[in-house]
């Protein structure tokens, strides 16, 4: 990954199956000055968007979702190479074990939802160091 001097030069991909959620994240991305965004609603719509030559320096990766869920996008992706951040944002609270099977499908971070300012700019400076 290459370094980004400010936000406003990196790319995130949204991955929620909830609208809200994924303009709240949104939001909050555009918040910390992440201007290039995009968002889709279940994890195989996130594959596709690497297949057809995407590519972004954050992932914000919901877990549980119809299609593909993150578990599965996460290990896709990583199974294709990709090392750009992915991040896991969750609601669910059916404990550590789920936790740890997100975390070993190939995230980098995880985190429980709503994200905060700070949370995103603590993430977003280990992007771009």
């Amino acid at each position: 990954m290459k370094p980004k001097n400010s936000s406003s030069q990196l790319k995130a991909l949204v991955v929620d199956d909830d609208r809200v959620n994924r303009m709240t994240h949104q939001a909050l991305l555009k918040k910390v000055g992440v201007e290039n965004l995009a968002s889709v609603e279940n994890g195989k719509k996130a594959v596709d968007l690497y297949c057809n030559g995407e590519s972004f320096d954050l992932i914000l990766m919901d877990k549980d979702m119809p299609v593909m869920n993150g578990i599965e996008a996460t290990k896709q992706l990583r199974s294709m190479g990709i090392r750009d951040m992915i991040v896991g944002v969750s609601s669910s609270s059916r404990g550590a074990e789920n936790v740890q099977q997100f975390m070993e499908a190939g995230l980098d971070e995880y985190y429980t939802k709503p994200l905060t300012v700070d949370t995103l700019k603590a993430i977003l400076d280990k992007i771009k160091s």
